[in-house]
């Protein structure tokens, strides 16, 4: 008998953030920084990629889901947070870490570095919160 995974990803907000697809935000929020950074840096593979994952986004999100852990941190919250808060804190406020996200709030997301950072790592600090719980 083949258990399906719990769902971890959202794809509805893999869809919502595809409309900005062209920065590679699906990508990062799917685990896969490595694209995203290429999505970013070529505006969605000069628009054809972004318009090709329209159709691959259903096949990230079962990957993600069966990659990632669920658990008492909702990855969609923590990728809402980030990306609209993300230079406050906010999301790291949501996963416990309160001396980074003061250092975050002070300082405009680490002077965006950070913020870079967690859009790379997102999903594996999560993962992580999440099997200790």
């Amino acid at each position: 008998m083949n258990i399906a995974p719990t769902s971890t990803h959202n794809k509805a907000l893999g869809y919502i953030l595809w409309i900005f697809g062209f920065t590679g935000a699906h990508r990062f929020y799917f685990g896969k920084p490595a694209t995203g950074i290429l999505w970013f840096c070529t505006a969605g593979l000069f628009l054809i990629g972004w318009i090709v994952d329209l159709f691959l986004i259903p096949g990230m999100d079962r990957k993600a889901d069966a990659r990632y852990t669920s658990g008492p941190y909702e990855y969609s919250t923590a990728w809402i947070l980030l990306t609209f808060l993300g230079i406050f804190g906010v999301h790291r406020f949501y996963q416990g870490k309160w001396i980074s996200g003061l250092l975050y709030l002070i300082s405009g997301g680490g002077f965006l570095i950070g913020v870079v950072y967690d859009f790379c790592t997102l999903n594996s600090q999560l993962d992580e919160l999440n099997r200790k719980s």
